[in-house]
């Protein structure tokens, strides 16, 4: 087999493998509200793989120095999530979703053009966070209406997601680590259900969804400290499960409080 179809068949592969872990997960946010849709979606469902994926073509160092741009990328998420609440409030999915997109790549890009050590970025990223989380506070009790599925619902994830890893993985040994970071991070997941939910669940129940996401993604910025702190000194596997690891036990302790605020 040629080098060249090897590389085409092992793309499609990463392409199909990280779709059909958001579109799973997707189904699951559909049938579980706001609150728990939420700290599903925040997961590193499209991450995670890129990330895995990166991780079997690039060295330990390539992976730490990829967490550091995604911390910066990702402290746009929190933006990002902020405008499409305020926008959904009053405006069509075209305008709420254009918004936050535009709002990410501006954040995400400045984010970028910055020399960034560690300390600097993680203390950007949670106070922005904080910000954040404060101003959507009133956005996030609005409940989820019963939606249908469409015939174009899982097409449209899939192909989504996958148009994303191809981006991050084909262009990885081209752009540097920095910049493949960024990709790796961009909220996919969160866009998906913007366009899937807003035309049918309206923007406030919407808005309510993607509020309720910034607490999750607290807990992603702490997968992603970790995996620059931690892929060095003990591997990559060991950086990548420790990840997870950190990702996962933030949103069971989020929906363990969650429930006891309920009773």
């Amino acid at each position: 087999m040629s080098p060249e179809l090897l590389f085409w068949l092992s793309l499609l592969l990463k392409m199909v493998v990280t779709a059909g872990f958001v579109v799973g997960a997707a189904m699951v946010t559909e049938r579980a509200g706001p609150m728990i849709g939420a700290l599903v979606a925040t997961l590193p469902i499209a991450a995670g793989p890129s990330y895995f994926f990166l991780a079997l073509d690039h060295d330990s160092a390539f992976i730490a120095q990829s967490a550091l741009g995604s911390i910066a990328a990702h402290t746009a998420t929190g933006v990002f999530a902020l405008i499409y609440a305020a926008l959904a409030q009053r405006y069509g999915m075209a305008i709420s979703v254009a918004g936050a997109v535009v709002g990410w790549f501006a954040v995400a890009l400045s984010m970028r053009a910055v020399a960034w050590t560690f300390a600097s970025v993680a203390g950007v990223n949670l106070a922005v966070f904080a910000v954040c989380i404060a101003l959507t506070s009133h956005y996030r009790h609005v409940a989820m209406p019963l939606v249908s599925r469409r015939w174009y619902d899982i097409p449209l994830r899939a192909s989504m997601v996958a148009v994303l890893v191809a981006a991050v993985v084909g262009s990885s040994g081209y752009v540097g680590p920095t910049f493949t970071g960024l990709l790796a991070i961009y909220p996919i997941v969160m866009t998906c259900l913007m366009l899937i939910f807003h035309p049918r669940a309206g923007g406030p129940a919407t808005a309510a969804l993607i509020a309720n996401t910034l607490w999750g993604l607290v807990g992603f910025s702490a997968c992603l400290f970790t995996l620059h702190i931690a892929t060095v000194p003990l591997g990559t596997p060991a950086g990548l499960i420790l990840a997870l690891a950190v990702s996962i036990g933030w949103n069971l302790m989020l929906f363990a409080l969650r429930r006891r605020r309920v009773k």
